[in-house]
């Protein structure tokens, strides 16, 4: 799978820009703020509608501009794919694929697969677990697009149940009034434990790929492992973002995550309705990342972190491309290189060099090793020559 076009209109500080990419790897060059991560960004919002720097797409679009377009036409196989995707500040967002448009934006999933390594992802080892859950469900829906809606569904029932609890505790409901809450508690669990359950065997999946990852990257005898630490264990309620105290599942059967889910929650009711929160469930989860049997967290090197960070990146391309069904990801790295020392350059350039796709970003062209024989663009201010 390789992109062969890409076109914006809008898109962040490129207002009208044209790049034929080539299969191997491409290398985008120019000085920070001119726009090359703006290009990589928009590929990755194709390919998970979200992106690795901002909440929400309104900041993709110009600031002089109510609308954006994205257009993407992907090589797969023997076929082309052509993916138009416009996002707008004031109506609904929209997206064709082959030019009929399709019902939901999430239905574009799976069209692209990507693999994005960026500076940011350094917070995925040293930072709060909503960085490793968004990793994890983020690499889920890659897998499996409809895990999307699955996804979708929690949040909004979590997002309902806590305006139940927020009212029950405000004005002192009990009883019958709160007969509701059991019919969200059922959709807490059926949504819940499905999230669990597929991080869990996802889990088991990319640990062999990320112990090869890291030693090929680190060259240590340091053993990385993932657990996952779950809040329906046991009887201790997580009040911030160190969740030392939970404990590690490593149940995948979705019954019993859910009779355990059912049990906790019978647990919890009366400290939700204090607090007016919902107090468990995936939202409240952790991985934790282990070098031998220590946290990475606290305990790696910044060199360590850096390491493991970019070993969960090429794991998840090295797993999407033995097992997904649309084979190679397109492995993007944004701005890496400057933070690795000559090694890491030069050994992370073998791992990335037989993918059918790389796109690289870098302010000057002599952070990429040489090896790297690339396809050389110049970005200056949101507009891309091909050198």
């Amino acid at each position: 799978m390789f992109v062969k076009h890409l076109t914006l209109i809008d898109f962040r500080n490129h207002k009208n820009t044209e790049i034929e990419f080539q299969p191997g790897v491409n290398l985008l060059v120019g000085p920070n703020g001119h726009g090359k991560t703006n290009v990589i960004e928009a590929i990755e919002y194709v390919s998970t509608l979200n992106s690795h720097r901002v909440a929400s797409y309104q900041p993709l679009i110009h600031k002089a501009a109510n609308s954006a377009i994205i257009r993407a036409k992907v090589s797969h196989e023997t076929r082309d794919v052509l993916v138009d995707l416009e996002l707008h500040r004031d109506n609904q967002n929209q997206v064709r694929i082959n030019q009929p448009p399709i019902p939901r934006l999430r239905d574009l999933l799976g069209t692209l697969n990507s693999v994005v390594f960026a500076p940011e992802d350094i917070d995925i080892v040293k930072r709060d677990p909503s960085n490793r859950r968004k990793f994890i469900d983020q690499l889920l829906i890659q897998f499996s697009p409809r895990l999307s809606g699955v996804i979708s569904d929690y949040e909004r029932v979590l997002k309902q149940r806590n305006t139940l609890l927020k009212t029950a505790r405000s004005t002192g409901a009990k009883g019958s009034s709160l007969s509701t809450l059991d019919a969200w508690d059922e959709s807490l669990v059926k949504f819940g434990s499905e999230i669990v359950v597929e991080r869990l065997l996802l889990l088991d999946r990319i640990k062999p790929y990320l112990s090869d990852a890291y030693q090929a990257i680190a060259v240590t005898n340091n053993e990385p492992n993932i657990l996952m630490k779950s809040s329906l264990l046991g009887s201790v309620v997580v009040d911030d973002f160190e969740e030392a105290e939970l404990e590690y599942l490593e149940l995948t059967d979705v019954d019993r995550i859910a009779e355990l889910y059912r049990g906790k929650l019978a647990i919890v009711r009366s400290k939700e309705m204090e607090r007016g929160i919902t107090l468990i469930g995936p939202h409240r989860d952790d991985l934790v990342l282990l070098l031998g049997d220590l946290p990475a967290k606290g305990y790696a090197s910044h060199g360590e972190s850096w390491s493991y960070a970019l070993a969960l990146r090429l794991a998840s391309a090295r797993l999407l491309r033995d097992e997904s069904k649309t084979g190679d990801p397109i492995v993007i790295l944004d701005d890496v290189f400057a933070e690795l020392d000559a090694g890491r350059r030069d050994r992370l350039a073998s791992l990335v060099a037989d993918n059918e796709q790389v796109i690289i970003t870098a302010a000057v062209s002599e952070d990429v090793p040489t090896s790297l024989k690339a396809t050389v663009f110049e970005v200056s201010e949101g507009s891309v020559t091909r050198v």
